[in-house]
């Protein structure tokens, strides 16, 4: 068998689709095809099912997922060992960020990867949690920072920190409000938020759901720069934490105002797939995310 065809084949089969996984890989889809054709020719079975819709595993598929996934971190740890000889480790590395955190981590994190593993590459992609987990699922991101993770057999959590959430309002329009904001007064701001999938979208509705209210939403935007851009235009209020708000600089005149009775904190978790096993390079990664993590919210 050979290493490229097992790759090939594990990418299609993580992604569901040959087309994604061409995409995913920069190869061609028809020779993406014979490759994964001539190693169920060599192994003298059928190892996925082609439809419409994309591909599903056979039982032997199934197997040689499982194999084949230990298959490639071996040989992931072993150009590790081996760079470890000459001083530095090696591989890449696909890292997911929230939104709200994107700005004000990826800078300092990018330093921090080049200053300590300078012979690794590194990938950040900004991500709603819910995408982040089937991207971890499916193989795309090696570990992801999440608000609220629900636990999951797929995927394995670390808790880093609580954040707290603060209404956030245009300063010019609101100049002599009370600075704390009561729960139970919450829908009688219209809101600026992001789409329903959103993890602290969903926090807040399911706060103020156990009061018996619904939040007041006026428009629904996935881009924290775009609805900061809007509070401050006086276009309606949001609800996000302070390290988003931060993330514009000072040219945004923005109030952000505490949540209270009760105060609402949101939790952040770093996560991995529970489905492949660790290299030291991610780990490395992993302890350079957390640091500054700790750095963000001492």
């Amino acid at each position: 068998m050979d290493l490229k065809q097992i790759e090939y084949f594990i990418r299609v089969a993580e992604l569901g689709s040959f087309t994604r996984a061409s995409i995913d890989l920069g190869i061609a889809q028809p020779a993406l095809s014979r490759q994964v054709r001539l190693l169920e020719v060599e192994l003298r079975q059928n190892l996925l099912l082609r439809n419409g819709r994309g591909v599903t595993l056979t039982e032997a598929g199934k197997m040689l997922l499982d194999h084949g996934r230990g298959i490639m971190h071996q040989i992931a740890r072993t150009r590790e060992e081996l760079s470890r000889v000459r001083g530095s480790l090696v591989g890449k590395v696909a890292v997911g960020l929230p939104p709200s955190l994107s700005k004000v981590l990826t800078v300092p994190l990018i330093h921090a990867f080049k200053a300590h593993l300078p012979e690794a590459s590194l990938s950040v992609t900004e991500g709603l949690s819910s995408g982040m987990v089937e991207s971890l699922t499916a193989g795309r991101l090696d570990l992801a920072l999440l608000y609220n993770a629900a636990p999951s057999p797929e995927v394995d959590l670390l808790p880093l920190a609580e954040e707290p959430l603060y209404l956030v309002q245009s300063a010019r329009c609101l100049p002599d409000e009370e600075l704390a904001v009561p729960l139970k007064e919450l829908p009688d701001h219209p809101l600026i938020t992001p789409s329903p999938h959103n993890a602290i979208r969903m926090f807040v509705e399911s706060e103020l759901a156990a009061l018996g209210l619904k939040p007041n939403i006026v428009l629904e935007i996935d881009s924290i720069n775009a609805i900061l851009d809007l509070v401050a235009d006086g276009a309606g209020s949001a609800v996000l934490s302070i390290h988003a708000v931060n993330s514009l600089g000072a040219q945004h005149q923005l109030l952000a105002r505490p949540i209270v009775d009760p105060c609402l904190h949101i939790k952040l978790y770093m996560a991995c797939s529970a489905r492949r096993p660790t290299t030291l390079t991610q780990k490395a990664v992993m302890d350079l995310v957390q640091q500054q993590v700790d750095q963000l919210f001492s």
